[in-house]
């Protein structure tokens, strides 16, 4: 089982096996603030931080029948025992955590986290009912506001959607042009439908060109940047200048939008080919604006 799978269930185990989906994802979510490497990541949702790898996993355990879901929330059968499984660290630090918020949970445990962490209750359609006037100007104020026209790439590569997802969020970007011939993954989040539906969710609007991508066959044998410059400079004589429609419509999704991000696998975008179709975009564009790579 993986390790972050152990830790959500020590954590519903240890708050008497039985949670809110609100009270669960926000006790993760200050847990996994205090790990040095955190469990989950979460980005700003609905109702505050939100983990989908998370709720994912709880489908999961729900098939293995570790878990069950009810009406409330959760709650975790009882013959299982989790907690002596985490690493001491995580023993220790899960002892301490639940000895300070055993007794906060619901709208208290909510506002908790809104107040320490502002910036994951930007989306949240609840804060009003539950913040001071002076607490809501501060979920304002992290409220990312760049209205400069810009194109940005990103790739999802080590990633995950949580933070994939924030750093969309965090530059202000309103489109995500997927660029990618097939937009399937293994890794969850990023396969065409998961990927929409996260991103749109949170008002990032989700568009795929695949006649902008390249098929899987010719990625195959790239061992040098040599390998790169081939296929790359193949790309740009074949697939850019057959596909100058896709262009055009970009041209006029950043035109109408003003920021908008390029998507692919590849973490170094300098081995994708995503940063060859930013640069044919910024040919079409009058007085292009540079590009950031994520």
């Amino acid at each position: 089982m993986y390790y972050r799978r152990k830790v959500l269930l020590a954590i519903l185990e240890k708050f008497g096996g039985r949670l809110s989906k609100t009270d669960l994802q926000k006790y993760l979510f200050l847990f996994s603030q205090r790990q040095p490497i955190p469990s989950y990541d979460f980005y700003p949702y609905r109702f505050g931080c939100y983990s989908a790898q998370a709720t994912q996993d709880l489908g999961t355990l729900k098939k293995y029948e570790l878990v069950q879901e009810t009406s409330f929330g959760w709650e975790l059968n009882q013959s299982n025992q989790f907690f002596s499984t985490l690493k001491a660290a995580d023993q220790r630090d899960l002892v301490s955590f639940y000895q300070e918020f055993k007794n906060v949970s619901g709208k208290d445990l909510i506002r908790y986290v809104y107040t320490n962490h502002p910036f994951y209750a930007i989306h949240s359609e609840i804060a009003k009912d539950i913040l001071s006037l002076q607490e809501l100007k501060r979920v304002e104020s992290e409220k990312p506001k760049s209205s400069v026209k810009s194109i940005f790439t990103i790739g999802y590569e080590g990633k995950s959607i949580e933070k994939y997802v924030t750093e969309l969020i965090r530059n202000s970007v309103t489109v995500l042009c997927d660029v990618r011939k097939n937009p399937l993954s293994m890794k969850f989040g990023f396969s065409k439908k998961q990927l929409k539906g996260i991103v749109e969710s949170v008002g990032i609007q989700y568009i795929h060109f695949p006649g902008l991508g390249i098929v899987s066959s010719k990625r195959q044998e790239l061992h040098s940047k040599s390998d790169y410059n081939k296929l790359f400079l193949e790309y740009q004589r074949t697939t850019l200048r057959k596909n100058q429609s896709d262009i055009i419509a970009l041209k006029k999704i950043f035109e109408e939008n003003g920021r908008i991000a390029l998507t692919c696998f590849e973490a170094d975008f300098e081995c994708c080919h995503r940063s060859h179709t930013a640069n044919a975009l910024l040919d079409a564009i009058k007085d292009p604006p540079s590009v950031i790579h994520l």
